[in-house]
């Protein structure tokens, strides 16, 4: 009678931890709302009371670029554009209530450090913290329109947070993460 023995799991794609560079492809969803800055005007305007901004969900498609520093330690590149909706609620002292929503596509521009752990088989934990700039092809800071209430700046910048896991499959690697930008 033959005994049973446990099947050594292969790994897939060892010499992926070698590699000095790599590129991928990054496709996301993302929840974004205004972070505001309430002008002079607004202190004196007779007609708005308040302004809210909500979170509304959009997307995001870009390319990965990859260099590795150190067995547990890369800097990646992850140049996106991102669609997305953005929504707001003016109260008016009139008691009544506006809602408005537009798009807006940006350029993201995420540099990134990423902290890894040991890889175990074809798994692997990581970390990431880095900063941000993005360009806001939407924006119109620079209008003069008096019917525009909400001017939006064309650049902005943050700091990101994140983590994630790496599966390794033999075709391809699957990283998927949770990540925080702040503004």
């Amino acid at each position: 009678m033959h005994g049973l023995r446990a099947q050594e799991e292969k790994m897939n794609n060892p010499e992926h931890d070698i590699k000095p560079y790599y590129f991928g492809i990054s496709l996301g969803v993302n929840f974004s709302q205004y972070k505001l800055q309430h002008s002079e005007y607004f202190i004196n305007n007779d007609t708005v009371m308040n302004v809210t901004p909500f979170w509304k969900p959009g997307f995001h498609l870009g390319i990965t670029g990859n260099l590795r520093l150190s067995n547990f330690v890369d800097i990646r590149a992850i140049p996106s554009f991102v669609l997305r909706e953005q929504a707001m609620r003016y109260t008016l002292r009139q008691d009544s209530i506006i809602n408005t929503s537009f798009e807006s596509i940006l350029f993201s521009l995420p540099v990134e450090f990423k902290f890894k752990s040991d890889r175990q088989t074809n798994f692997r934990f990581y970390v990431c913290a880095g900063g941000k700039i993005d360009y806001d092809f939407n924006a119109n800071s620079r209008s003069k329109r008096p019917d525009e209430l909400l001017k939006v700046k064309p650049f902005d910048y943050g700091y990101n947070l994140g983590l994630g896991f790496e599966f390794y499959y033999p075709n391809f690697i699957f990283l998927p993460r949770l990540r925080s930008a702040m503004v």
